[in-house]
């Protein structure tokens, strides 16, 4: 117990009581606050030099057009109640109450991998043809969304992949153990708990400091999208993955393999000889680690964010018309 209390402390990871304390306070602010200024918020577009970067973004997320008519048994908003998913509950209410309670809407929390049968707000989704009603939001951000500050230089780091995560359920990442669980370029380690797989995999959760030590990390997804690969792009260290199949806020469908991360092969095959050509040629990982770092830092904006989340739900009501 002692050792998961000092963890927690030391992680690095985003503290989920400040994260709670700030979204039971915003529960408690009246909504009348928000929807009376909501126009004034969406009009300040028009005034910003960076309008045609948001208006990109709010339909990447929102690919809607047109008009889409929603099933008659979509729920309300004053039907959004706080459930057992709160982080999903409070990422959306964040926004949802800026807008009538009238108004109705689709929501899928979780872990998305499929497309919905009629246009819903999600986390995530599969990145594939004729996935319009998949309407992303930056939800689950306490999880998804941190950033370092690393002071380590690539070069000081370890010639070594690190991966600390859960296995249990998660056949890429099963496979992946099996193959380079005993490599010498590679330290791994499970994570989960009550798992049948092997023994020998079990160990105790690293601290994102201390993945830091290591030129390369791996970002494998799980359920979904690697929920490590935002940190990995800010360190100095470099993300090594599959090209990604599913997508968040992060927009994972934008990066450019070997330009913002080490692409490997879906089997994982060329894994050791990716390692060698990088640690060979360390200048073109320094590159990889600053464009990495420049993709990132579009997302440290969070008035900019603010304004384009509301801009994605807004765009989902003009089009569904609620508005």
């Amino acid at each position: 117990m002692k050792n998961k209390f000092l963890y927690k402390l030391r992680s690095g990871k985003n503290s989920k009581l400040i994260y709670y304390t700030v979204n039971v306070w915003r529960f408690l602010m009246p909504k009348f606050l928000f929807r009376t200024r909501l126009h004034g918020k969406l009009a300040s577009l028009s005034r910003r030099v960076d309008r045609e970067y948001i208006e990109k973004r709010v339909d990447y997320y929102n690919k809607l057009s047109g008009f889409v008519q929603l099933p008659s048994s979509a729920p309300r908003l004053a039907e959004h109640k706080m459930g057992g998913q709160k982080v999903y509950f409070f990422d959306t209410y964040q926004y949802t109450r800026w807008f009538p309670d009238s108004f109705q809407w689709g929501f899928c929390p979780g872990d998305v991998t499929h497309i919905p049968e009629y246009p819903s707000i999600v986390k995530s989704r599969p990145l594939a043809e004729n996935n319009e009603n998949s309407i992303v939001m930056k939800l689950d951000k306490v999880r998804h969304f941190m950033y370092v500050k690393d002071k380590k230089p690539f070069i000081a780091k370890k010639d070594k992949l690190i991966f600390r995560g859960k296995v249990k359920g998660k056949n890429s990442r099963r496979v992946f153990m099996e193959m380079y669980f005993h490599h010498p370029m590679c330290d791994l380690g499970d994570v989960s708990k009550n798992t049948t797989d092997p023994q020998e995999w079990q160990t105790e959760k690293k601290t994102i400091k201390e993945h830091l030590d290591y030129k390369f990390i791996l970002a494998i997804e799980g359920n979904d999208v690697a929920s490590n690969l935002k940190w990995i792009m800010s360190s100095n260290s470099v993300a090594v993955m599959p090209r990604p199949t599913c997508e968040t806020w992060f927009m994972e469908g934008t990066l450019i393999p070997n330009y913002h991360y080490i692409e490997i092969k879906p089997d994982f095959s060329d894994l050791e000889s990716r390692l060698y050509y990088y640690i060979e040629h360390i200048d073109e990982a320094q590159q990889i680690i600053k464009h990495a770092n420049e993709y990132v830092a579009q997302f440290r904006d969070k008035s900019r964010e603010d304004l384009i989340s509301l801009l994605v739900l807004n765009k989902y009501f003009e089009i569904t018309g609620k508005k």
